[in-house]
């Protein structure tokens, strides 16, 4: 089946979801580095990429104008060579122009944070895509933060992106809990963890989105898998972009650390 393609013959590009997990994958061989290499040969190469971040958390909506964005090593505690990982791409301000509008506004000195390019080192090593970062609007209202729903309709907004050659990637976490992590990365999962895991994935092959907008607020594991929205939120971002009947497939699925979950997948 040929792919669809605009007027001015570009594929439409698919969306992308990635667990990127520890800040430790950016130097390791394992199989979800292995996962995320194979997932970049087979990707058509856009024209740049824009990726959703469970670690760029603001009052409002931003999108990254940088023309060179820096790295921010927004992690603690790791080994020193972590800290000396480059990722030196172009930014790409003039598709974020396409997305700044009344409710999305620019950063003109935004980097990459490690939402970013822990997982972009391993898909596109030559860094030569232009790259830019989507903020989460995190404000409070009435002592509560926007609702999954209305991150879940205010993506759709994004949809036009794909028809102009850019790869959205959400990056964060469909179960992430810091607060119960093992310390060793391949350490048995929790069972909540993999129950929850197991929960969302039969809900993304059912399509079935009302329910994942919901899941944060539902009882049972939901607590534990998802007790901040800040990982959860970019993989809301991405099922937004699914078009009706478009396919979703995983590319990878484990769980590191015994609760944070490593799922991976594409739509289109």
């Amino acid at each position: 089946m040929s792919k669809e393609k605009n007027s001015g013959g570009q594929e439409k590009m698919p969306v992308v979801f990635i667990g990127h997990g520890s800040p430790m994958n950016m130097v390791l061989d394992n199989a979800f580095t292995k996962s995320l290499k194979a997932l970049g040969r087979a990707l058509p190469k856009p024209r740049a990429i824009m990726v959703i971040s469970a670690h760029w958390l603001t009052t409002g909506t931003f999108v990254a104008c940088t023309k060179k964005p820096k790295m921010i090593y927004d992690f603690f505690g790791f080994p020193p060579e972590l800290y000396k990982v480059r990722y030196d791409c172009p930014g790409a301000p003039e598709y974020a122009q396409l997305v700044k509008d009344a409710q999305v506004s620019c950063d003109d000195r935004r980097g990459l944070d490690h939402a970013a390019y822990s997982p972009l080192l391993h898909l596109f090593p030559r860094a030569d895509i232009p790259v830019f970062e989507l903020s989460l609007d995190y404000s409070f209202n009435s002592w509560a933060p926007k609702t999954v729903r209305y991150h879940y309709d205010f993506a759709k907004r994004f949809a036009k992106l794909r028809d102009q050659g850019v790869l959205i990637i959400g990056s964060g976490n469909i179960v992430h809990n810091l607060d119960r992590i093992d310390y060793e990365i391949d350490a048995a999962p929790y069972s909540w963890a993999a129950e929850a895991d197991e929960e969302i994935k039969k809900n993304l092959i059912q399509g079935n989105h009302g329910y994942l907008i919901d899941y944060p607020n539902t009882a049972g594991s939901a607590s534990l898998a998802a007790p901040t929205l800040d990982h959860y939120l970019p993989m809301v971002y991405a099922i937004s972009l699914q078009e009706k009947n478009e396919p979703l497939r995983f590319t990878y699925e484990a769980i590191q650390n015994g609760s944070i979950s490593m799922r991976c997948f594409q739509i289109g």
